[in-house]
């Protein structure tokens, strides 16, 4: 094999490696080809996200329906305001309730969808009005503490 024949293929080899670290990129950054298809935003408010990220999923029955577009905290609610991009092809009741959910024990956290019986939708640039915040394991335990310690002492002055 002369020398330019194995600078092509080692050229080739060497773009298809470099084609091949921006597919991963692009699969673990969430950013796929799906994202340009149409969608339309709707917004809900939460006390606490937890660890949502944007670009994080958006749940309804398990499919991934959309993403988070946007997480912003208003200063006069004191509430994370976070700004969800849909799928076009899906439409969610006007008494749609969204929580954040984690995928696991120690998981992503995704926003997931549950849909009610309304027969009017949300229309793009709506609101969700029923939310359930994210479920923070650090307060769980917390409260799991303070309650047996809270029991140990009055079992201490019933004796």
């Amino acid at each position: 094999m002369n020398r330019k024949v194995m600078d092509l293929w080692v050229g080739i080899f060497v773009a298809i490696g470099f084609a091949a670290v921006l597919f991963l990129a692009l699969k673990v950054s969430n950013f796929s080809a799906s994202s340009f298809a149409s969608t339309y935003e709707i917004t809900a408010k939460f006390d606490n996200i937890g660890g949502l990220k944007v670009r994080g999923p958006v749940k309804s029955a398990g499919v991934v329906v959309g993403r988070v577009a946007d997480i912003r905290f208003d200063p006069q609610t004191y509430e994370a305001n976070v700004l969800l991009r849909i799928d076009s092809q899906y439409a969610f009741p006007k008494d749609t309730f969204a929580s954040i959910l984690t995928s696991g024990l120690l998981g992503e956290q995704y926003i997931g969808l549950d849909a009610g019986g309304d027969e009017r939708m949300i229309p793009p640039g709506g609101k969700i009005a029923k939310t359930q915040s994210a479920i923070v394991l650090e307060k769980l335990i917390s409260q799991f503490l303070f309650n047996k310690a809270s029991e140990g002492k009055k079992n201490a002055g019933n004796e």
